[in-house]
């Protein structure tokens, strides 16, 4: 009877060992919430994304994406991660104020010379370096993703500084956008990204400042008569992740993700480049808009009165990092 017994139980351990690994090989789950929709480079990314863990990692790691804000806006998203409740999103760069000031560099008018100019730097050691800068809030940057170059609309032509003066236009959550449209005399909104053409239908701003991409997959050119090629900005955005998250991920799973996240940036960016060039042409086609292309002196002139901003966030962005994303300009 004691020799059964024993046996009973040497038997319940051994299974108990036998089943441990499993028990324990249990699903990541990955909510990955952004807010525009999957026909955008982002969008594409973050399915891309998907593929890849899907492709890799299935059974191990399981990606849901969920686009054009339905889980969470910009502002909200950020928070949700901090509390785990999403674990990757990517907000302009500009969404991140409370976080670290450092990333405001990346809105300053006209510093960037164009795409290339923008990845010579991110993938620089300054650029690399700047990355890490909202760790200590608890948020990781893990790559930086393209968006494009940003042009401007109304519904009257804007040629010269002048024509924006008392215009409302929107703006994402960021002091330099604010300083940037005040130093053309024009009236900078806050606006959540998913309100804008409501709020442009109904009047309630008169222009807005976005990417060939943002601009035909949102249909503001729908909305806008005139609309005015000038390169003003960039939209960048941060890929990034709970901090405590990613690193309580066993390090064999965390570094296949990492080199997913690798190319899946590389992939975004020529996503980025295709779609300026292909999404410019279909709003153009649309004849819904008038699109002007600024001469040297008019372009100027915008140069002139925006380029100011800079001293005004110089020390909070980093002289360091202005000047060498002058050196990258100086190489594209």
């Amino acid at each position: 009877m004691k020799k059964d017994i024993k046996l009973i139980a040497a038997t319940v351990v051994a299974m108990g060992l036998l089943a441990s690994p499993i028990a324990s090989a249990k699903e990541i789950v990955i909510k990955f919430s952004h807010v525009t929709t999957e026909a955008t480079p982002k969008g594409k990314g973050a399915m891309l994304f998907k593929k890849l863990v899907d492709e890799r990692l299935g059974g191990k790691v399981r990606v849901e994406v969920y686009p054009s804000s339905q889980l969470y806006g910009d502002k909200a998203v950020l928070k949700a991660l901090l509390l785990n409740d999403v674990q990757l999103a990517a907000p302009s760069l500009s969404k991140f104020s409370k976080y670290t000031k450092q990333w405001a560099l990346f809105d300053l008018p006209f510093l960037f010379k164009n795409p290339q100019a923008l990845n010579c730097f991110t993938d620089s050691t300054k650029g690399q370096a700047l990355l890490g800068a909202a760790e200590r809030k608890g948020i990781k940057g893990l790559g930086y993703w393209l968006n494009g170059m940003k042009q401007i609309s109304a519904n009257h032509a804007l040629i010269n500084p002048e024509d924006a003066k008392g215009l409302k236009f929107r703006i994402m959550s960021s002091d330099v956008l604010k300083a940037q449209f005040e130093a053309v005399d024009a009236n900078p909104q806050k606006m959540a990204f998913s309100e804008v053409y409501n709020a442009l239908a109904t009047g309630v701003i008169d222009g807005q400042e976005n990417t060939w991409s943002n601009i035909r997959s949102k249909k503001f050119f729908e909305v806008q008569k005139d609309t005015t090629i000038s390169n003003h900005g960039v939209l960048e955005y941060a890929l990034v992740t709970n901090k405590r998250f990613w690193n309580s991920l066993p390090t064999d799973i965390r570094m296949q993700l990492d080199q997913i996240v690798k190319e899946v940036t590389v992939q975004v960016t020529q996503f980025a480049l295709d779609a300026a060039v292909k999404d410019m042409q279909t709003v153009a086609d649309s004849g819904k808009t008038n699109i002007h292309t600024l001469t040297d002196s008019q372009k100027q002139q915008w140069v002139s009165a925006m380029k100011p901003v800079w001293a005004q966030f110089e020390d909070q962005v980093g002289k360091d990092n202005i000047a060498a994303v002058q050196q990258c300009n100086a190489k594209n």
